[in-house]
């Protein structure tokens, strides 16, 4: 499973990058407009600290479609050939997507609810299809399963579309579905941080200083020991 941070404070970013094994990041409008900044500022500062190989998502804000391919054509001249577009998965959505994949141009298709959204955006051409986790848990669904669903859909109809799921509130979510082999997910620095957070792992590691300490001294380690 590929693990993509889904924020853009530069600085979460580089602090999950140096402790984290990371394949990209995900953003989107409500994401940008948390920054302050302006979007390809933002943007392009974080395509240079995560370097040209790896993955960008960015969504387009064109409600028609040739709008969105628009979007799509600026987004990848500025940030380069390996970001993906990110389009909502409505009428207009798969319209913009087949176009953009006619084009070559990567596609994340986005705001996705249903098994349905995502089979059709994988038939439009979609790389990824990304079921809102967390959000389908809050409208009464099962926003693992469905993930789950979408990826053996994708299979058994031999669509070459993965899953990228998002919307997570916990690390349960993330650890189930990577569980089942899922094609990705992404996950915003707080849940990221909580899948390593352990009281159990601190204590233990807590009670080996204070014994070694108990050996050789405060402050002596490996390093500096006799």
């Amino acid at each position: 499973m590929k693990f993509i941070i889904d924020d853009a404070d530069i600085a979460k970013i580089k602090d999950i990058y140096n402790t984290f094994a990371v394949d990209g990041v995900t953003t989107n409008p409500s994401i940008l407009a948390k920054s302050g900044r302006q979007p390809y500022e933002v943007l392009t500062e974080i395509r240079e600290f995560i370097g040209p190989d790896a993955e960008l998502h960015v969504q387009v804000i064109a409600p028609d479609a040739e709008g969105m391919v628009r979007d799509g054509h600026r987004i990848v001249e500025v940030l380069g050939k390996n970001t993906y577009v990110k389009v909502p998965t409505t009428k207009e959505g798969l319209r913009a997507m087949k176009l953009l994949h006619a084009e070559g141009i990567r596609v994340t298709a986005t705001a996705i609810y249903t098994r349905m959204q995502a089979f059709l955006a994988a038939k439009a051409g979609a790389d990824y299809a990304a079921p809102y986790v967390n959000r389908i848990d809050n409208l009464g669904g099962d926003g693992v399963k469905t993930a789950q669903d979408i990826h053996d859909i994708f299979r058994k109809n031999g669509l070459d579309c993965q899953v990228l799921a998002a919307s997570f509130k916990n690390s349960q979510q993330v650890q189930e579905l990577c569980e089942y082999g899922i094609g990705a997910a992404t996950i915003s620095p707080d849940v990221i941080e909580a899948l390593i957070k352990n009281d159990s792992v601190a204590m233990a590691v807590e009670a080996f200083v204070k014994d070694f300490e108990g050996l050789c001294g405060k402050g002596v380690t490996m390093e500096t020991s006799k």
